[in-house]
């Protein structure tokens, strides 16, 4: 059981870079981890969070393990979690 998060590299709101949070073993796991972390709900899409650079070392902090963009991908495909956007 892992939640995990990747650097921030992705520009958003605010001028901030931002990361995603994720679980491979549960959306449970992840919706409480975001709570813990005071991520509001409005920042999950589909199957991760997005969280502000201001969150992150408090995030690693708090127990999510800090691995690359394309491992969090990976990990999150392998656990069966990986909900895609639907295009029309």
């Amino acid at each position: 059981m892992s939640v995990l998060i990747d650097p921030p590299n992705w520009p958003g709101p605010r001028d901030l870079l931002w990361s995603h949070l994720v679980s491979d073993s549960s959306a449970e796991e992840l919706h409480a981890f975001a709570s813990r972390l005071g991520v509001p709900p409005r920042a999950f899409d589909r199957d991760h969070y997005d969280v502000p650079e201001t969150v992150y070392e408090r995030a690693v902090a708090l127990g999510a393990q800090a691995v690359s963009s394309r491992e969090l991908v990976t990990r999150l495909i392998a656990s069966g979690l990986r909900r895609r956007k639907i295009r029309p």
